[in-house]
C-alpha cells in the first residue's frame, strides 16, 4: 500500500459513460443502430464546447446510472475558445471517425472530485482543472464538474479516465431501460497508482490489448466494443 492510502480510504470512483466519438450525430445514430441494434435516445448541446449528443441508458448490476453518450462537434455552434474534450479537434481521431465512431473514453463518476485530482497530481497525473458545465433537458437542468486539460488530450491513450461531479439530479433518472446493459470494462495503461487514487469500481485491468475494451448486452447478444490500441 502507498502512502496514498490515507487519502483514498473509502474513496472509489464508478463507471459513469462511455464516450463514443462521431464525425457527425446522424453517423452516429446510424453506427448504434448497426451496431447496438437501438437507436440512442435524445441528448443535448453543449454550449461550452461546440458539441452536441445522443445517449442510452447501460445500467447494470456491474454498472449502475452508467449510460453510453454518442458525441460530435456541433457544425450549428461556433467554436469554442478551448480545445474541446475528448480529443475531438484532434486530426488522428477526426481521420479516424470519419470512417466510422469509436470508442474512445470512459468517464468516471466522483463525489469528491477536488480529492481524486490532487491524489492523480500527487502520482505524477495532470487530469486538469474542474470546470462547471450544464445543460437544459425536458426533465429539468443538468449540471456538473468536470476535470479537463487546458490542451484538451487524455492521458494514458484514453485510459485514464476523465473526473465529473454531478449537482443534482443524474442523466440516467430521466432515461428509459434501452435493452442494452455494460457487462464488463477494461482498460489498458492505466498505471497502478492511478488505479489506487481511483479505485474504479468493478473495472479490471490489462496488460496489453487497447486503452479500453467494453462489453455490452443487447437484444441480439453480447457486442464487445474496442478503443484503438
Amino acid at each position: 500500500m502507498s502512502e496514498l492510502a490515507p487519502v483514498i480510504t473509502g474513496a472509489a470512483t464508478a463507471v459513469d459513460h462511455l464516450v463514443v466519438a462521431a464525425a457527425t450525430l446522424e453517423q452516429g445514430v446510424a453506427w448504434c443502430e448497426a451496431t447496438l441494434g437501438v437507436t440512442p435516445g435524445p441528448g443535448g448541446r453543449h454550449a461550452l464546447m461546440g458539441t452536441h449528443n445522443r445517449l442510452l441508458n447501460l445500467g447494470s448490476a456491474a454498472f449502475p446510472h452508467s449510460y453510453l453518450e454518442i458525441i460530435a462537434i456541433d457544425p450549428e455552434a461556433p467554436p469554442p475558445e478551448r480545445p474541446r474534450w475528448f480529443g475531438l479537434d484532434e486530426p488522428a481521431l477526426q481521420a479516424r471517425i470519419a470512417q466510422t465512431p469509436a470508442l474512445v473514453h470512459v468517464v468516471a463518476r466522483s463525489a469528491m472530485l477536488d480529492m481524486h485530482r490532487w491524489g492523480l497530481i500527487t502520482v505524477g497525473h495532470q487530469p486538469g482543472d474542474p470546470v462547471k458545465a450544464g445543460r437544459d433537458t425536458p426533465a429539468g437542468r443538468l449540471e456538473w464538474q468536470i476535470l479537463l486539460r487546458p490542451d484538451g488530450t487524455l492521458l494514458c491513450g484514453g485510459a485514464l479516465p476523465t473526473l465529473i461531479q454531478w449537482s443534482g439530479p443524474h442523466p440516467t433518472q430521466a432515461m428509459p431501460d434501452s435493452g442494452l446493459a455494460l457487462q464488463a470494462l477494461s482498460l489498458h495503461g492505466l498505471p497502478p497508482r492511478a488505479r489506487e487514487v481511483l479505485r474504479l469500481r468493478g473495472v479490471a485491468h490489462r496488460e496489453e490489448g487497447p486503452a479500453l475494451s467494453a462489453v455490452i448486452r443487447t437484444p441480439t447478444g453480447e457486442v464487445t466494443l474496442h478503443s484503438a490500441a
